[in-house]
């Protein structure tokens, strides 16, 4: 009785577990399904590829709005960028200071920010990275999976006001 007792067991277990994986796999659990639903860029209808500028872009537009961040981009970028300002007709670059990695269904974020004096960079960074993921999750549907933050300056606001008001030679 013993041996038929543990084979019901047994087979009630195996019941058990076969009734188990339909029910999960309903739920969702299953490799190819929840591809398709966490994704609204992949559908059944078709895919949406989003280019690498779109999402540099927004993030740096998101980026941007934060109080507190003066400027995105290295030296380099940033000298280049005050020589385009100076040519008639030409537009700024709102990647600056971006870079991104796209896939199909995620995106990672790189940015190099200027931030002005004062203003707690942890604080800062925190609120950044929030801005930039939410814009870049709403507007493209892209799940955002990092955001890292390069801070290489910091704006003090004399910087600017100490240009020689006259010639030190006559």
């Amino acid at each position: 009785m013993t041996s038929t007792t543990t084979g019901k067991t047994s087979d009630n277990a195996d019941k058990n577990a076969g009734a188990a994986t339909p029910n999960a796999e309903q739920g969702g659990s299953a490799a190819k399904p929840p591809a398709k639903t966490k994704s609204a860029l992949v559908t059944d209808q078709g895919t949406t590829t989003i280019a690498d500028t779109v999402v540099q872009k927004i993030a740096g537009l998101a980026a941007r709005e934060v109080r507190g961040v003066h400027n995105l981009g290295g030296g380099a970028a940033r000298a280049f960028g005050a020589f385009r300002d100076r040519i008639p007709g030409a537009s700024a670059s709102v990647g600056q200071g971006v870079s991104v990695e796209v896939g199909e269904t995620q995106a990672a974020v790189d940015l190099e920010i200027v931030v002005e004096y004062g203003v707690s960079i942890a604080e800062l960074s925190r609120a950044v990275r929030r801005n930039v993921i939410t814009a870049i999750e709403q507007m493209t549907g892209l799940e955002v999976v990092e955001v890292n933050i390069n801070v290489n300056d910091v704006f003090i606001e004399e910087d600017e006001d100490q240009q020689p008001t006259r010639e030190r030679v006559q």
